[in-house]
């Protein structure tokens, strides 16, 4: 299912990897990784971070690499507040930082104007 949802992502066919995923209805960090992706990837941010919910019930720790396509996907679309916020949400849960990270937060802050 991984491979299926990348290549969802690839597409911008963010309606399609969520469906792939209810089939599941069960996910790696590989797995929220490549469905947030699509997500951001399509625009659709809103999605991109109710997914990120969807992980927590999961019982599915968050990553650098989910949290990174999350902010990736606000910045995408200007919610640099909405950024700011999983960026600290992920510092709080001690998330290992990289630059992609950071660079994914410090551009959705230059959003602001």
């Amino acid at each position: 299912f991984n491979a299926s949802i990348s290549a969802c992502r690839k597409a911008s066919k963010w309606e399609k990897a969520l469906q792939l995923f209810d089939l599941t209805m069960q996910g790696s960090k590989i797995t929220f990784s490549a469905v947030t992706s699509a997500c951001g990837k399509a625009g659709s941010w809103d999605k991109a971070l109710q997914f990120l919910s969807v992980m927590a019930q999961s019982k599915v720790e968050l990553d650098t690499i989910t949290c990174s396509a999350a902010i990736s996907a606000c910045e995408k679309a200007g919610e640099w507040e909405k950024a700011l916020q999983l960026f600290r949400r992920a510092m709080q849960s001690k998330v290992v930082s990289d630059a992609t990270f950071f660079n994914a937060t410090i551009s959705a802050c230059e959003k602001r104007g």
